[in-house]
């Protein structure tokens, strides 16, 4: 076809309700949409000016197929069964849902309950999905607990004496007779009760079995009951989110920028925040027809919809509250919040959204940051991969290397890299160190066959940069460029310039160079301070009676930091390294008297964690392989 097949398609597209499916030149659908009316939808997209995204969409448009329908609820069905067909890639996708767990109760006599990523049709019930994996263990830990189930798998079969679970009380052993199928049933209630969020009717009813079992004069009992009261009571108050509304209400915020958008649903079950979902995904349509298309992946046969369901801004709400009707014979009652209660839980849904939005936007990296910096510098390409150093050490004391990696201009922490300098001998001397970091980090790079960097940043001037270009040239790397971030005036050095040059404040440019500079600097200075406080506790731990370098070692191995030895019990200190408890209390005075108790900076800390690996380890652990 010509390029006005798809303008002429839909200039000739039926004025009646209905659904479009956009082709690309291969044929493949790569949009699927519903209209009132197709005629007038169709052709908005070819006339006026639109945004950056549905430009994006209809420069792959080929082609457009329409199929009409009765009216507006049967497109909308017919829309959603042709995205989960043919998954286009312009609309919403959320695929990645499918694969969160649930917690299921099985339809057995003695039902159980467990976690799952398969959803069967047997009667069972479900409960979910669960974006947040821990919050499965932390009611599987609490349902174990107070209203322990059965574990094996297949129909109860009786047997004379209960198995493992029953004697750590881990199940309550319907098949040896120790629990009436009743009893069993009630247990089973308080589970889903449990799961729903209705935490008041399991407290109720606990406090009537504690009272019961008060008044049988079996205390031992009544106490248990007393501890899976302040259990469940304990989950309760981690909600952060409380009123005093018993409706199952769902709160669903987005946000978007260009076309990367992200949902939020809020589930309110009880009067507390249940749990929340979180969606990343791409969209090209209006905001209207992006948040319908998530409401109806969202709502599936495994995650049930709400009595209340609060949206931000109006979709439709007859056609929607249709097809829960018809979908799961449910009355929802949709509408935007209007109460100041519902607008504050709505507006920290949206916040929510926002801030991983913003996080996501950092992790894609700055490209037009790197396109102005391969101008700037005169690159033969873009500098997808930059790798910045910097040195670190106290007065010749403990000196450090640390590298940085960035790609497409964010950071890369898997590939982060620690230096234990060798050659300086005490003495200080940054140029010397560059060398031997430059050398040992570029040795590798070709002689193992790893990625090349496409820039090269030093933390410093001329000196650094020469260190570091001369390195490379030695090595045969020659066409890796090299530049140098001065602190004090922040010019930029080149290693065949006499001047530096000059970026303007704020620029693009000089702001990545500045975040790759700062964040080496960052990561050697943490590095530094990590073996500084490792020396100070070594010595510490040394200067008490009994402890030597063996020992000392053993400790800070065995227990990791100086507080956690400070706050072990001597006895255990004591069984996991075999020191007497006598000299362990004593090496626990002597870190509180050093104000060490309190320390933990040797420990990695957040963002020098293991994939941003040493490479002293690194190199010891490839001598023992090929050993």
């Amino acid at each position: 076809m010509n390029d006005r097949a798809a303008p002429d398609q839909a200039a000739a597209a039926p004025g009646e309700p209905g659904v479009y499916l956009m082709y690309d030149t291969r044929g493949d659908t790569i949009y699927v949409g519903k209209a009132k009316n197709l005629r007038s939808r169709l052709r908005s997209y070819f006339s006026g000016d639109k945004d950056p995204k549905t430009q994006v969409l209809i420069r792959r448009v080929h082609r457009l197929e329409t199929i009409v329908c009765r009216n507006e609820y049967e497109a909308l069905l017919l829309e959603n069964q042709l995205i989960k067909r043919h998954q286009p890639r312009y609309n919403i996708n959320l695929k990645d849902g499918k694969t969160y767990p649930v917690i299921r109760v099985t339809n057995e006599p003695y039902p159980r309950v467990f976690r799952t990523r398969n959803v069967v049709r047997d009667g069972s019930t479900y409960f979910g999905p669960f974006t947040n994996v821990g919050s499965i263990d932390t009611y599987l830990e609490l349902i174990e607990q107070l209203f322990p189930l059965r574990k094996c798998r297949g129909p109860v079969k009786s047997r004379d004496r209960p198995c493992l679970y029953f004697h750590i009380g881990r199940c309550s052993a319907p098949c040896a007779g120790r629990i009436s199928q009743e009893d069993y049933r009630e247990n089973v209630e308080q589970v889903k009760h449990l799961l729903s969020g209705s935490n008041e009717t399991v407290v109720a009813d606990l406090q009537g079995r504690m009272g019961h079992a008060a008044e049988q004069l079996d205390f031992e009992r009544a106490a248990r009951f007393r501890d899976m009261i302040r259990a469940v009571e304990d989950l309760s108050g981690e909600q952060q989110v409380i009123d005093d509304d018993p409706d199952v209400r769902d709160y669903v915020a987005y946000a978007t920028e260009q076309e990367l958008a992200g949902f939020v649903v809020f589930q309110m079950r009880g009067g507390k925040l249940l749990g929340s979902d979180m969606f990343r995904t791409e969209v090209f349509a209006s905001e209207e027809e992006d948040l319908l298309q998530f409401l109806l992946q969202y709502y599936s046969e495994v995650r049930q919809p709400p009595s209340r369901l609060y949206l931000p801004i109006e979709v439709g709400s007859a056609t929607l509250s249709t097809f829960f009707r018809r979908e799961f014979d449910t009355e929802v009652t949709i509408s935007l919040p209007e109460t100041a209660r519902d607008r504050s839980i709505m507006a920290l849904a949206a916040e929510n959204a926002r801030h991983d939005l913003q996080r996501r936007i950092r992790e894609r990296g700055n490209l037009p940051a790197v396109e102005e910096l391969q101008s700037v510098l005169e690159l033969g390409a873009p500098p997808m991969r930059i790798e910045g150093f910097d040195i670190a050490h106290v007065e010749g004391k403990h000196p450090v290397a640390a590298m940085v990696s960035f790609w497409a201009g964010a950071p890369d922490k898997n590939g982060y890299r620690r230096f234990h300098m060798k050659s300086l001998g005490g003495g200080i001397d940054d140029f010397e160190a560059m060398r031997e970091t430059a050398a040992r980090r570029y040795t590798r790079v070709v002689n193992e066959g790893l990625a090349r960097p496409d820039l090269v940043v030093v933390d410093g001037g001329k000196g650094q940069v020469g260190a570091v270009h001369g390195m490379l040239q030695a090595l045969g790397l020659e066409g890796v460029p090299v530049v140098g971030l001065a602190k004090r005036n922040e010019v930029v050095f080149l290693p065949d310039r006499s001047e530096p040059i000059t970026l303007p404040p704020g620029s693009p440019p000089l702001q990545l160079l500045q975040q790759v500079r700062d964040e080496a600097h960052r990561f050697a200075t943490e590095f530094r301070a990590s073996l500084q406080s490792k020396d100070i506790a070594t010595s510490t731990l040394e200067s008490v009676p009994g402890i030597g370098p063996a020992r000392s070692r053993a400790l800070l191995r065995a227990f990791g930091s100086p507080a956690a030895i400070a706050e072990a019990p001597a006895s255990h200190i004591a069984a996991e390294t075999g020191i007497p408890e006598e000299i362990a209390r004593a090496v626990q005075e002597a870190l509180v008297e050093t104000d060490l108790s309190e320390q933990r900076t040797h420990s990695p800390q957040p963002d020098s964690t293991e994939p941003e690996g040493d490479e002293r380890e690194e190199e010891e652990r490839e001598k023992e392989r090929r050993t």
